[in-house]
């Protein structure tokens, strides 16, 4: 049996059976979770199933000057982010787009969702790879109760986007709108393939998963047409029927957009290049809206936490002739490394992706202030005075130890900082060695950074051995499995 069955197969086994009741409808301007209307913000997750990993910086080899190294996430790392996401209060997530093959690819040893035709002027394939990454992130999504939203092309280019897929036909970034063009073609195609593949976890066809609440046209498509988003609707309708539909037209709202039945959501962004980045923004798209269908703010940031806060509190409270914002999600966030520490992105505004649940090693980059903001708003939307306390932290996944100066693990979801333990014997009695270790340098680079080290272990005779426990203001977790190392013969 191929191992990556095996993995697939023990992951069924850990994951509960149609845990959402309901698939989130719509009902006029009102996301409905059964007979419950259903609002969310949260902090804006990106990679939840694919990674760009700055620390490693720009691949030279890419002719478009900034073309970066990407990968897959390991099944812990995706556990580990979600289980963050869903104990700080998240109840819905965006992610970013599927990547489109670049010719670069294989020189900057990166893979993406979308490969090339295998026959010339064919239609593109979709990366049986990718996709199992892609079918465990919405299985994860059913276990920690977050529904998804899927944008499918990307209007820029950074991960691979319109003007990759046209390339594929000879074609240009623009013939992607132009819905007689070979590319919109293929674009259509594209839809098909996902909304119809089978989940190797699930079992379930996508357009059965009700932890999908809705597919997106792509990422800030703000070139749309009617009739662009007409047909592509039509397209996502014809496969998935139980699930919703976002116009990702940014920038504008497409009057057909608004009459048409097969439009669900109508999303915007806000950012300062756009002239956006402002409580005014809520009110106005809402205005222009008019009630006709659900309105998101499917990203806006990179600006100081006390206009987040304003932005957030215009979202959550500001209301239009009965009609409010759905949802809101401030970019963007960044999960825990499978060896520890965090991965990061920093944006050309100098602003860092934030972490949860907000560390002090990150004040700079308000990160404390803008998690504490978006966790209130969750709470309002809630009915709640403020937010819940956090859990208790679940136990760190300490790693094999081959070297005492780097001894590392990955983190507990919401955990502050770390106490690190010590033996001559494997069941003790354990020394605490350290206390109120912190995994949350930002940013943080593997190749150089370390979390922990111990240099008394080079004097130890024999074999010692660690163990980790995660601590938080709600507690301390049960300690890690118990890892050994031993002075070389």
């Amino acid at each position: 049996m191929h191992r990556w069955v095996l993995t697939v197969l023990l992951l069924i086994s850990s994951y509960p059976v149609l845990a959402f009741e309901h698939f989130i409808s719509r009902q006029g301007h009102q996301l409905m979770d059964g007979n419950n209307e259903f609002r969310f913000a949260g902090l804006h997750a990106p990679e939840l199933h694919r990674l760009e990993d700055d620390a490693r910086g720009v691949c030279a080899a890419d002719p478009r000057g900034w073309g970066q190294y990407f990968s897959w996430p390991t099944a812990e790392e995706q556990e580990n982010w979600f289980q963050a996401l869903s104990f700080t209060g998240h109840k819905a997530m965006r992610v970013y787009v599927l990547s489109v093959a670049h010719p670069a690819d294989v020189a900057c040893g990166r893979e993406t969702h979308i490969l090339a035709p295998v026959t010339e002027g064919g239609m593109p394939v979709l990366n049986e790879k990718a996709m199992l990454v892609y079918d465990r992130m919405i299985a994860l999504a059913e276990k920690y109760q977050i529904r998804l939203i899927l944008p499918f092309i990307d209007h820029w280019d950074w991960w691979g986007g319109r003007a990759q897929l046209a390339a594929f036909y000879g074609e240009t970034a623009d013939d992607f709108y132009r819905t007689d063009s070979r590319t919109y073609a293929a674009y259509l195609d594209i839809i098909r393939q996902v909304i119809q593949r089978k989940n190797s976890i699930t079992g379930r066809l996508y357009s059965e998963e009700k932890a999908i609440m809705a597919w997106e046209t792509g990422n800030e498509l703000k070139d749309s047409t009617a009739e662009f988003v007409q047909k592509t609707v039509a397209q996502i309708k014809r496969y998935a029927p139980q699930q919703l539909a976002v116009d990702g037209t940014y920038l504008k709202i497409i009057p057909e957009s608004l009459t048409n039945p097969q439009v669900d959501i109508i999303s915007n962004h806000f950012y300062t290049t756009n002239n956006n980045n402002n409580p005014e923004q809520v009110s106005k798209d809402l205005t222009a809206i008019g009630g006709k269908k659900v309105y998101l703010i499917g990203e806006f940031g990179l600006t100081d936490s006390k206009n987040i806060a304003a932005i957030l509190d215009a979202a959550v409270k500001t209301e239009v002739k009965g009609a409010k914002t759905a949802g809101v999600f401030v970019w963007g966030w960044r999960g825990q490394r499978h060896n520890g520490g965090f991965y990061f992105h920093k944006e050309y505004t100098g602003h860092y992706s934030y972490r949860l649940p907000g560390f002090a090693e990150a004040e700079f980059n308000q990160e404390q202030q803008v998690v504490h903001l978006v966790r209130q708003a969750q709470a309002t939307l809630a009915g709640k005075v403020k937010p819940d306390a956090l859990p208790v932290p679940l136990a760190p996944t300490l790693r094999a130890i081959t070297d005492p100066l780097n001894i590392q693990w990955l983190g507990s979801a919401v955990a502050r900082y770390y106490k690190i333990e010590r033996s001559p014997k494997k069941l003790g009695p354990w020394q605490l060695i350290a206390d109120k270790v912190s995994n949350a340098k930002l940013p943080f680079d593997p190749a150089t950074d370390r979390i922990f080290a111990d240099p008394d272990a080079l004097k130890q005779q024999g074999t010692v051995y660690y163990r980790v426990i995660a601590v938080n203001e709600s507690g301390e977790s049960v300690p890690s499995a118990v890892q050994s190392w031993s002075q070389p013969i």
